[in-house]
């Protein structure tokens, strides 16, 4: 997750991350990025039902019961040894994580644990009434998904209508009092959305935007040829840096993160360079201690029968069940050779990510997109939109002929909104 408007804004400074982070549980949230002791945020994903069928699914969630789910008791113990080990958040997922009977008495465990708990939630189920329990039950923040506006929104989602009933949860929400965001999940069937949904953040006084990129996992793997090229990506992410700089220039304080696309942090610099440069050499540094992506490292994936994995787009791969080994167990546990490649990966990266001048900031970016695409958990990932001459490989050099070994096909636009 990298914090694009406290970068460019300047609202987080070295200094700021250097009073606190040697420990994540000191760590206010919004500097939880830059901690050192880099313990997860934990995603557990509840539930696999879901009352909609959306096209990026990366759990490929359904509205059907599934009767091998963590019990009650189950996801109790799971907190209690969560909190222990020192996580410092715990972002309920799922599916739709509101179709879980227990999931405020579960949320109000966690939160007397001390862990700091998130929801993610598509939004349609929020009536007053559960806006209050979400609030009672002591969460913190909660992610409402809006994939555009209401027609694309309706269309990726599948399900007529879903629109107007997650901005109704968005607005009880924050009616309540509650800090509410919304999350988008950026491909050629939306991003022409991207502007108005940015619109309505002002209009509806929402205070956050996370901008994800498409993960190849689950229903996301099967709609991969709707996704960007890297020039639409890049123009993408440039329109959003633009918005987010006029924000700040006329006062209106919103919160933009982007997700599961490190290339982002090195974009930002590059930009940062041009742009004001006074402030490039510590944004790098910020980029730097954020340490790019954090699969296995300072998140995880928790599925809904307990099984551990590096994030929730990584299901292909389990570390270890909760069932039968407590998760503080298996988190730190380098016997199983992924797990010790992901807490220390960069030498064993292939093709451009290998020879990457901005691997400390990038950290070989979404290992489960490189995966879905490739077939080698090691390859390249194939959304990177930097040039060769960008990250550092010069043509004809040694380099330039191993990236060329992992070719990636451009999609065309006219493709990818069709």
């Amino acid at each position: 997750m990298i914090p694009v408007s406290a970068l460019l804004d300047g609202s987080v400074r070295p200094e700021d991350a250097l009073r606190h982070r040697r420990s994540t549980a000191r760590l206010p949230s919004h500097l939880i990025h830059y901690s050192q002791d880099k313990k997860p945020v934990v995603v557990w994903n509840g539930t696999r039902r879901c009352n909609l069928h959306c096209m990026h699914c990366y759990a490929s969630a359904t509205n059907r019961e599934d009767p091998g789910e963590l019990t009650t008791d189950e996801a109790v113990q799971l907190i209690d040894d969560i909190a222990a080990f020192g996580s410092p958040t715990m972002l309920f997922s799922g599916g739709e994580p509101l179709m879980r009977a227990d999931i405020f008495d579960l949320a109000a465990h966690a939160s007397r644990r001390g862990l700091r708990c998130v929801l993610s939630t598509n939004g349609t189920l929020i009536t007053d009434k559960v806006a209050r329990q979400i609030s009672e039950a002591g969460f913190v923040y909660v992610g409402i998904s809006l994939d555009g506006m209401r027609d694309v929104h309706d269309k990726v989602r599948g399900k007529k209508g879903s629109f107007d009933e997650a901005l109704a949860g968005i607005r009880r929400c924050r009616d309540i009092g509650m800090k509410v965001g919304v999350r988008f999940t950026l491909h050629g069937k939306n991003v022409q959305d991207l502007p108005a949904v940015l619109d309505l953040l002002e209009e509806e006084n929402i205070p956050r935007f996370c901008m994800y990129h498409l993960a190849y996992a689950g229903r996301g793997d099967q709609i991969r040829r709707f996704d960007l090229s890297p020039a639409e990506t890049r123009a993408a992410m440039a329109y959003l840096f633009q918005r987010v700089e006029d924000f700040h220039r006329r006062g209106i304080g919103k919160e933009i993160l982007t997700v599961d696309n490190h290339v982002d942090s090195a974009y930002l610099y590059l930009r940062m360079r041009e742009e004001d440069p006074e402030r490039a050499d510590e944004v790098l540094q910020l980029l730097g201690w954020n340490g790019g992506n954090q699969s296995g490292i300072a998140v995880t994936s928790i599925d809904p029968v307990g099984n551990v994995h590096a994030d929730q787009f990584s299901w292909n791969y389990s570390f270890g069940n909760v069932r039968e080994r407590p998760f503080s167990a298996i988190w730190p546990d380098r016997s199983d050779p992924r797990m010790a490649v992901l807490k220390d990966r960069k030498s064993h990266l292939k093709g451009r990510c290998k020879s990457c001048r901005f691997l400390d900031i990038c950290n070989g970016n979404l290992r489960a997109r490189a995966e879905s695409y490739f077939d080698d958990f090691l390859a390249p990932d194939p959304a990177c939109y930097l040039t060769d001459e960008e990250i550092g490989i010069s043509a004809g050099s040694p380099q330039a002929l191993e990236a060329a070994e992992w070719p990636v096909p451009v999609q065309q636009a006219a493709e990818a909104v069709s």
